[in-house]
């Protein structure tokens, strides 16, 4: 693990944004930083894949409490709603970690080859020791950034077998449900995809089954199954959550932020906003200002 460190440190330190993210040319795959604990997040995760490689992280859905420390990986095999908060991190022994998004179509094609038995009951968000193998083509598909002239040639293969490595491990069954053509997580990714480009319009469930092309009964089911919301809890935490974004980062007023994601009542923002994060949208951007200063 010290030579993906070493890897993810470098590229890190070179490329953080203000945020701590460092991004790759890799599509999905960036690199974390931070020298001190952090704010905690809200997010409704992608399915992926997050490797820590120097300090902690507390991740948490639900009841579910995830404790992360370098040479622990995060898995996520379903857009699911998350919090988290960086718990150990200094100037001198920053956090560090390396996440990379899965690909379901990457994932069908090798499920296929391996002929996998097909699992059910899958829980969503898991830990797991790092695997020898899965660090390895990491460490190589990090080094292949400071070789651009083979990354397009070598990106694919490697982030083939990184995949390949994850499939072939112990939390194989959970990973492969996302590849699996007409599967339930499948059909309801779809809905999720249209769900997070267009989370300002108002939707109904049966349209949204049509996009899932499911009965709009069995949607509603497997939409809870899978993501642990119900397709209208999930479009509110996106929406609300591209509100806090966007007060965060752009400056803009309740109000507009509300208007903006597709609230059409201000005060029906300001509740269910507070019931998320703990206080109404003013008093909330003006603590995170307050402690980002």
């Amino acid at each position: 693990m010290d030579d993906l460190l070493d890897a993810v440190r470098r590229h890190a330190d070179a490329h953080a944004d203000a945020h701590g993210v460092a991004r790759t040319p890799v599509p999905g795959l960036n690199t974390l930083r931070a020298t001190a604990p952090s704010d905690i997040v809200y997010a409704i995760s992608k399915p992926l894949l997050a490797l820590t490689v120097q300090g902690g992280k507390q991740v948490t859905m639900g009841s579910q409490v995830l404790d992360l420390s370098a040479g622990q990986s995060l898995l996520i095999t379903a857009d699911v709603p998350t919090v988290s908060q960086i718990t150990r991190a200094t100037l001198a022994a920053p956090y560090y970690s390396l996440v990379l998004e899965l690909d379901a179509a990457v994932i069908a094609e090798l499920a296929g080859q391996m002929q996998a038995a097909r699992a059910e009951h899958i829980v969503p968000l898991r830990m797991l020791p790092t695997d020898a193998e899965v660090a390895d083509a990491a460490l190589r598909l990090l080094r292949l950034l400071e070789r651009p002239e083979a990354l397009p040639v070598l990106q694919a293969p490697l982030l083939r077998e990184l995949h390949y490595w994850l499939l072939a491990g112990r939390h194989g069954a959970a990973i492969r449900q996302l590849g699996w053509p007409g599967g339930h997580a499948e059909r309801i990714a779809r809905a999720v995809a249209r769900l997070r480009t267009e989370f300002s319009r108002a939707w109904a469930i049966e349209e949204l089954a049509d996009v899932a092309g499911m009965s709009a009964s069995a949607f509603h089911r497997h939409f809870r199954a899978t993501t642990s919301l119900s397709p209208l809890q999930f479009l509110k935490n996106l929406r609300l959550i591209e509100a806090r974004r966007m007060m965060l980062a752009e400056g803009a007023s309740a109000s507009s932020a509300a208007f903006a994601v597709g609230y059409e009542s201000v005060p029906q923002f300001t509740r269910e906003y507070g019931r998320l994060f703990g206080q109404p949208p003013v008093r909330d951007v003006a603590a995170a200002r307050l402690k980002a200063a």
